[in-house]
C-alpha cells in the first residue's frame, strides 16, 4: 500500500489545518480501503494496482457526482465534488498525456498486428493492462477506436 502509505499522516495534518474539504476526502479513502480489506478477508494489506482502482473508482464517482449537478444547475454542490476529486486524484500516480497514451496504443496496435474494429477487444485488452492506473480507461477507448478506424 505504497501509495497510500502517508494516508494517515494526511488525514491528521487535514484536522489540524481545519481543512473540512481535504479531510472529508481522505476520509472517503480511507473508508474505501477499509471496505476493500475487510471484503478481500481480515485485514490484508492492499497491492498499490488495487488502492489505484480504489482511488480511480472516487475520482470518477466524484466527477460523475459533479457533471450531474453542473446539469441540474446546482454548482454550489458540484465545486465540492470537483475539489474532492482534486484531493484523491493527488494520490494517483501522475497520469499520462493524450499523446503519451495514444504513442503506446499506436506501438500495442503494431505489436498486436491489429487491422480494425474486429480487433479492437485483444488491443484494449493490451492497452488497459500497460496504462493501469496511467490513463483514464475512456481516453484508452477513444484513441484506440480512433486509430483502428484510420
Amino acid at each position: 500500500m505504497g501509495i497510500l502509505s502517508n494516508l494517515t499522516e494526511e488525514i491528521k495534518s487535514a484536522m489540524r489545518a481545519k481543512d473540512s474539504l481535504k479531510l472529508e476526502s481522505l476520509r472517503a479513502i480511507k473508508s474505501a480501503v477499509l471496505l476493500a480489506q475487510t471484503a478481500k478477508g481480515g485485514g490484508a494489506e492492499l497491492s498499490d494496482e488495487e488502492a489505484i482502482k480504489i482511488l480511480q473508482r472516487l475520482v470518477k464517482q466524484r466527477k460523475e457526482s459533479a457533471s450531474i449537478f453542473r446539469d441540474q444547475g446546482r454548482s454550489d454542490l458540484a465545486t465540492p465534488e470537483e475539489a474532492q476529486a482534486e484531493v484523491i486524484a493527488s494520490f494517483l500516480p501522475e497520469q499520462l498525456s493524450e499523446a503519451e497514451v495514444a504513442k503506446v496504443v499506436s506501438e500495442i496496435i503494431i505489436k498486436t498486428g491489429a487491422e480494425g474494429m474486429k480487433d479492437m477487444g485483444k488491443v484494449m485488452g493490451m492497452a488497459s493492462q500497460e496504462l493501469s492506473g496511467k490513463a483514464e480507461g475512456k481516453m484508452i477507448a477513444n484513441l484506440v477506436k480512433q486509430q483502428l478506424s484510420s
